[in-house]
Formats: structure tokens, C-alpha cells, sequence
């Protein structure tokens, strides 16, 4: 996610989860799951961040009538943690994780947690990092990468405390080294495997130009949730992809990203979530996120 996109999402989660805080019916009955993976089809709910507001449950209903049957939040919309349980269990939904902000978990995640746990949340996670001087502008220094790790550190151990586990979500920025260094790297070498998992975006991962197989083969025991998106990749992309235009985002298989060898390296590690996410849409939403489910379902690894 580009850094205005990076910003919007912020800005996004912080809109949707706080005030929590103060077409194909046959999918439901084949997709239950993705027979390949092993594993039920998820979705991220970021997906349908313009459906939700106008109707939380009917848009969930249509989500399981996809086939969808794992979902990750991104925002609550106004409903209490009774309410969202309630419309999750009506469309056969399972809420396995959320995404909140890094002002939402520091520097007192008490508040997050509390209403994770009564999400019943299996994963509280973190799509993007602060700043060590929340009042700097430009870039994100290596400094603060290294000192997001650290309380990456606090927080994730603050979440295990309360029954849950705690993880970090990559977009491109991560893999654009700073002063000779990869803060994905530094925040792998810097967090505890035992206080932070990471949330692989494959998508983002090769955007950013680096290799999702590569980080799993290097780091096998750090992923326990993925994103899969695709992307139209130029044929000649520049060494430096930190100079590249975001590509254009696309439905699953309609892209340039082969997700079979990284599909195969996740049943190897032991991958126990996945969901797909559709940032932006080449045709109706529901019908894109059909297309996906379908490119899931039907991928042979």
C-alpha cells in the first residue's frame, strides 16, 4: 500500500473502530474450504470497507454466500462487540482477527485488547508503524522502524497475556532500504517470534520487490497469516521499486503474481490463516470477490 494509500487506511481504521471502542449461493455450500491449503477461505473486510456502513449484515450474508467463511475486521462501524458477534454468527462467519492502528495499541493497548477479547479474536493486528516522534514528518526512519519493533515487543506481549496473539502487516514500504538496511529485516531480527507473528501481504511483498517464498524459507517459523493479491507487474520493472508506480491492483489470477510455489511454501511452514483482500475493483465488488474465491478454490499447488 502506497504511502497515501497507507495514510488512508490509518486514517480508516481509526474512523471505523473507534466509536466500537466509546452472488453464487452455491459457494457456501463447496467453499467451506480451500481443499489445497487446507484451510478455510477468508477474506480481509477491508474489501467491502464501502458496503459495510450501508449494511453490516447483509454484507456479510453476501460474503459467506461466496464461500468466504474466515474473515479478518478492519473497522466496526458503529456496532458493539455483542452486535458484530451476532451478525458474524448469523452468516456463518468466524472473526479470526482485526486490524487497529498503532495509535489504537500505543502506548496502552488495555483498551484494544478488552475489545478484541470480547470479539472472541484470535489476532490483534497492527497494519502499519508509528512514529518514535509522533510530531516528525516525511519518511519513516530506520531509528523509527527499530524503535516500532521495540514496542512491537511490548504490545505483543501485553496481547499473549490475554489469550491472543499479537502481529505486524507489511505493506511496500517495508523492503526500501534505509541506510543500507530492510526494516522488514529489522523488525524479523528485533521482534520476539514468541510476542509478534507478521502477517505476510504477499502482494505488497512483491510489489516492494523482495520474494514472499524467500522470507518464509528464511523465516518459517514467523508466519501465521497471509493476504493474497495480485497485481498487473510492468514487464520491465526498475531495481529500484521504490521509484515505481504502484501497479495496477487486480482480481486473483488476473495479475502477474503466480501464488502457487507461495501457496506450497505456506502449507509447508504451516501458514494457519489466509485471506484474500481487493483494494480496488475492475468490476462490482461482489463480483470481483467471486473471482477471487473462485481463484482460490479451484488453484492447484
Amino acid at each position: 500500500m502506497r504511502n497515501g494509500r497507507q495514510t488512508s487506511r490509518r486514517r480508516f481504521l481509526k474512523n471505523a473502530s473507534g466509536v466500537l471502542g466509546g452472488l453464487a449461493v452455491a459457494g457456501r455450500a463447496r467453499g467451506a474450504h480451500a481443499e489445497h491449503l487446507k484451510l478455510p477461505l477468508g477474506l480481509e473486510l477491508y474489501s467491502v470497507r464501502e458496503q459495510l456502513p450501508a449494511d453490516y449484515s447483509g454484507t456479510l450474508h453476501q460474503i459467506a454466500d461466496l464461500g468466504y467463511r474466515d474473515v479478518e475486521a478492519a473497522g466496526f462501524f458503529g456496532h458493539s462487540a455483542d452486535q458484530v458477534n451476532a451478525m458474524m454468527k448469523s452468516a456463518g462467519l468466524h472473526l479470526i482477527s482485526a486490524h487497529f492502528g498503532f495509535n489504537q495499541l500505543y502506548p496502552d493497548p488495555g483498551a484494544t485488547i478488552d475489545l478484541a477479547k470480547a470479539l472472541g479474536l484470535q489476532y490483534i493486528i497492527c497494519p502499519g508503524p508509528g512514529r518514535k516522534d509522533p510530531s516528525s514528518h516525511g519518511p519513516i526512519t530506520l531509528e523509527d522502524w527499530r524503535w516500532n519493533a521495540e514496542q512491537f515487543n511490548k504490545i505483543g506481549a501485553a496481547v499473549n497475556a490475554a489469550g491472543m496473539r499479537f502481529g505486524y502487516h507489511n505493506h511496500r514500504m517495508e523492503f526500501q532500504k534505509l541506510d543500507g538496511a530492510i526494516p522488514y529485516n529489522e523488525l524479523l531480527r528485533l521482534t520476539d517470534p514468541a510476542k509478534v507473528t507478521m502477517e505476510m501481504d504477499c502482494g505488497w511483498v512483491i510489489v516492494g520487490g523482495a520474494n514472499p517464498v524467500e522470507y518464509m524459507r528464511r523465516y518459517p517459523h514467523r508466519f501465521l497469516l497471509i493476504h493474497v493479491k495480485d497485481f498487473k507487474l510492468p514487464a520491465n520493472r526498475p531495481a529500484d521499486t521504490a521509484s515505481e508506480k504502484i501497479p495496477q491492483i487486480t482480481e486473483l489470477g488476473r495479475g502477474s503474481i503466480d501464488y502457487r510455489p507461495i501457496l506450497r511454501e505456506a502449507v509447508k511452514i504451516g501458514v494457519r490463516h489466509y485471506f484474500v483482500e481487493q483494494e480496488a475493483f475492475d468490476v462490482a465488488p461482489m463480483e470481483s470477490l467471486k473471482i477471487d474465491a473462485d481463484y482460490m478454490r479451484n488453484l492447484e499447488i
